[in-house]
């Protein structure tokens, strides 16, 4: 026999849920002004650390450290990729971490790739914007950091410090992060294996 009672239950928690969902992903605005003035930290290795995961192999090139605005976010679930990373993150420093620049950018991600786009004239020099963010395949060190990277919202400031990597399969199948912030377009992302997270 239907219970409206237990109608009433669904529609209430799915309702809940939807609200913790939205209320996650809704952006954090920030006021106008630079808000990470230091450009990200590498140092490459001689001799890098390697780790196994399932059948891939991830092999450290770089220690990275960076102090970034999150300025958009995009899960996966499907595809090699997200075996290792769950989670992209486009990240802006210097001038792209000022809530003015960004309000004049169409920021989004698809595909593994990160865009922005402007109507008329751009905020700041091409070069610059493309020098002061990157989009960031993040390769969790373990649940806990996983946890952080999923819960981060656009507008926030996140500390991360790991190394960036490169990773290969035994049937030659091969992935591998830039290392440099000046460059653009296919290959230019950082695969980055996330040893510590802290939201700021």
């Amino acid at each position: 026999m239907f219970s409206w009672r237990w109608f009433f239950v669904v529609v209430i928690v799915l309702g809940a849920w939807h609200q913790c969902q939205h209320r996650a992903q809704k952006p954090v605005h920030q006021a106008n002004g630079v808000l990470v003035q230091a450009d990200p930290l590498q140092s490459m290795l001689d001799r890098g650390e390697v780790w196994q995961k399932d059948n891939y192999t991830i092999k450290a090139l770089a220690d990275f450290a960076i102090e970034a605005r999150v300025l958009s976010k995009e899960m996966y679930s499907s595809g090699r990729e997200a075996d290792l990373s769950p989670v992209d993150l486009a990240l802006g420093w210097g001038p792209m971490s000022d809530s003015e620049v960004l309000s004049e950018l169409n920021i989004s991600q698809s595909n593994r790739f990160y865009f922005y786009r402007w109507e008329d004239q751009p905020p700041r020099p091409p070069a610059e914007i493309a020098s002061h963010s990157a989009n960031m395949h993040m390769i969790p060190a373990d649940a806990q950091i996983e946890k952080i990277l999923k819960a981060v919202r656009p507008g926030q400031i996140i500390r991360l410090h790991g190394k960036l990597v490169e990773v290969s399969a035994p049937d030659g199948w091969r992935w591998q992060s830039s290392l440099t912030r000046d460059d653009t377009g296919a290959g230019a992302c950082e695969l980055f294996r996330v040893e510590s997270a802290e939201i700021l």
